[in-house]
């Protein structure tokens, strides 16, 4: 199924080897130099997936992705040739879906658009809400909330939430929230959940230095637990 895919990157050479490889998809693309038409065009024509260099002239992709994940939930991959943890966990942190680094096989990157854009379109199944105490979860709607108010998520935490709302008090390895939230995948690692986890309890907890809602399970995984 065609989707319009917008790709912000700077290099000419790659945002055209991008171009090509999701055109052979069946997607549309728009491809756009800098970080400020990478936001205005975001946010007038609403891509259905987002492509995204971190180092754009004018405003960089970080922050362009924290100005875009405040007000959409479009999916976002960020590409980098910065590879530390560190450059990891703040592209999460910030909302990303998924990062890359470069040099990276463009195989590659469309199986991992592939994956997202899957994920979006068909999310967890629809049906009955999915409650664990106050949280709600509606797979239908795409949407969460605490205690009556809303909780934004993006499209990686959102599904892994549901994940966890569909069966509280169950105790799910990283492996195994893996293949449930993300499909198999071999570009996504354990670490990615850890990182995931940590921004939730940020949203859902009253104290995330001590989590009594979304718990670890030492020597397993996680669980999410009707307390709070």
């Amino acid at each position: 199924m065609s989707s319009r895919v917008l790709v912000a990157e700077d290099d000419p050479t790659q945002a055209h080897v991008i171009r090509l490889y999701l055109e052979s998809e069946g997607h549309t693309v728009d491809v756009v130099h800098d970080g400020a038409d990478a936001l205005a065009h975001a946010r007038a024509r609403r891509p259905d997936l987002l492509v995204l260099d971190v180092m754009l002239p004018g405003m960089d992709g970080l922050d362009v992705c924290r100005a875009l994940r405040a007000e959409s939930d479009v999916p976002v991959l960020v590409l980098t040739a910065r590879d530390t943890e560190y450059d990891l966990l703040r592209s999460l942190d910030l909302g990303a879906d998924y990062h890359m680094t470069k040099p990276y096989s463009p195989r590659e990157l469309v199986a991992r658009t592939r994956t997202l854009l899957r994920r979006t379109r068909f999310g967890p199944q629809a049906g009955s809400l999915l409650r664990a105490g106050d949280l709600v979860v509606d797979p239908e709607r795409h949407t969460v909330h605490l205690d009556g108010r809303p909780v934004e998520c993006t499209h990686a935490e959102f599904a892994l939430l549901a994940v966890f709302a569909g069966q509280p008090d169950r105790a799910f390895t990283r492996e195994r929230l893996l293949e449930l939230a993300r499909g198999t995948d071999a570009y996504v690692t354990t670490r990615t959940i850890d990182v995931h986890v940590l921004n939730l309890r940020r949203k859902i907890e009253r104290d995330p230095a001590r989590p009594a809602r979304l718990v670890t399970v030492y020597g397993v995984g996680y669980k999410l637990t009707d307390a709070g």
